[in-house]
């Protein structure tokens, strides 16, 4: 029985030893197999990839180019790209797909014009006697065509572009000073270091060059002619949204005619030809107005004059899926009218575009100060315009600013507003 016994054991590990060995070789050649199918997968993205970028390349040099690319050999394998324009939305989606060793990957990106909505705060000129200060806070992207001017402690969330210099108010200065020493009186110099500190929480970038158009205004009232709603022989309007409904007249004493704003703007340009506007409400929908002035009284119309506080029916701040976008494009001047509706501050949630001038507050430097300006969206102007005035205290007249910007619009826009003139990614699926 013993030698039986030892015979048994001995085929009984030799068994065990074959399975094992068999599983072990399973196990190896599964590991290489996968190992060769992830790097497959892990070169046709790359690929892919590469491909993508070779394309959004392409059209940044040229926004025509839509040939693609076809069995284009890279990294031992191959690049498909094919471009796909939406001449409506103005869109191109670049579609690449890279093959390598049998394994295909795809990436799709949707590339769209940037609007100046993109901006919380542009402008083309920043005079030397205005200044960022402390107390005004910007969140989102700000870009100054010239010198960023800051004194005190201004704060900046978003990322803040400049394409010229950063300028402070106070650099620090020499100080003269009359000093005792013993029983005689001395004149001696100290240096007193300057007291600006912005603070640049979303980072910053000089040399930065973003041109402003000059088409806005002319574009929106060829929208507003062709499909929405034109107000023409009127020196004044005065509008005020009321949800879905708009109420209008032409002279403060008038009665006002209610309309449904469906029906009356359907595309959503609203245009005052050759006048002024005077503006407030709660808006429901997408809309953006505007105002021209030509000839001998060109500076006194093309101008939008806010009343009143101009709010969203649905806060996107507590109701993401918001649709309620609302855009200004004038000629000339934005201005908060100098009233008592305004004598303790401003809610302004839309998007704000001067062609020739800028947004700022009517009797800035005699207005009583302490109020702000809450602005939910953005200001893009060629000329800054004040707001208020301050000392080394505070405000003293008129408003400081807070501005905050509305996310959506980084990828979304008012009707018919102006564009930077380039694309930019505004999805990217794999």
């Amino acid at each position: 029985m013993g030698g039986k016994a030892a015979i048994l054991l001995v085929l009984g590990f030799s068994l065990i030893f074959l399975v094992a060995g068999s599983n072990f070789n399973r196990v190896a050649s599964t590991s290489v197999d996968n190992m060769t199918n992830y790097y497959s997968e892990t070169a046709a993205y790359n690929i892919a990839a590469t491909g993508a970028n070779m394309a959004c390349n392409k059209i940044f040099l040229n926004e025509a180019w839509s040939a693609g690319f076809n069995n284009v050999s890279f990294g031992g394998g191959t690049i498909n790209v094919t471009v796909q324009v939406d001449a409506f939305q103005n869109t191109r989606t670049v579609t690449a797909t890279g093959t390598y060793n049998g394994v295909s990957k795809q990436i799709q990106i949707i590339l769209a014009p940037t609007k100046f909505s993109y901006y919380t705060y542009y402008s083309a000129q920043e005079p030397s006697n205005i200044w960022w200060t402390t107390g005004d806070t910007v969140w989102g992207p700000l870009h100054i065509q010239g010198n960023l001017q800051v004194a005190g402690s201004p704060v900046f969330y978003g990322r803040a572009t400049w394409r010229d210099s950063l300028v402070f108010y106070d650099n620090g200065h020499w100080e003269r000073r009359r000093i005792r020493v013993g029983n005689r009186w001395r004149t001696v110099y100290v240096w007193v270091p300057g007291t600006a500190d912005p603070k640049f929480y979303g980072g910053y970038e000089q040399g930065v060059n973003v041109e402003m158009p000059t088409n806005a205004v002319s574009n929106l009232s060829d929208a507003a002619h062709s499909g929405g709603a034109v107000f023409t022989n009127h020196d004044t309007v005065y509008l005020t949204f009321q949800g879905d409904s708009l109420k209008y007249k032409f002279r403060s004493r008038d009665n006002y005619t209610s309309t449904l704003l469906s029906t009356f703007a359907p595309n959503g340009a609203i245009f005052v030809d050759n006048g002024v506007i005077r503006l407030k409400g709660t808006i429901k929908g997408q809309y953006t107005v505007g105002a021209s002035a030509r000839g001998n009284y060109a500076q006194s119309k093309g101008k939008v004059f806010i009343d009143d506080d101009v709010v969203y029916n649905t806060d996107p701040r507590t109701n993401p899926s918001s649709t309620d976008l609302f855009g200004i494009v004038t000629q000339n001047e934005v201005l908060i009218s100098d009233n008592l509706a305004n004598a303790t501050g401003i809610k302004i949630e839309a998007s704000i575009f001067s062609e020739l001038a800028g947004f700022g507050a009517e009797n800035y430097d005699r207005r009583v100060g302490g109020g702000f300006i809450d602005l939910y969206g953005g200001i893009q102007q060629k000329v800054r315009k004040a707001v208020g005035t301050f000392d080394n205290y505070g405000i003293v007249t008129g408003f400081n600013k807070r501005y905050r910007y509305d996310e959506r619009l980084r990828h979304a826009s008012p009707p018919f507003y102006p564009g930077t003139g380039e694309l930019q990614i505004v999805s990217w699926y794999e």
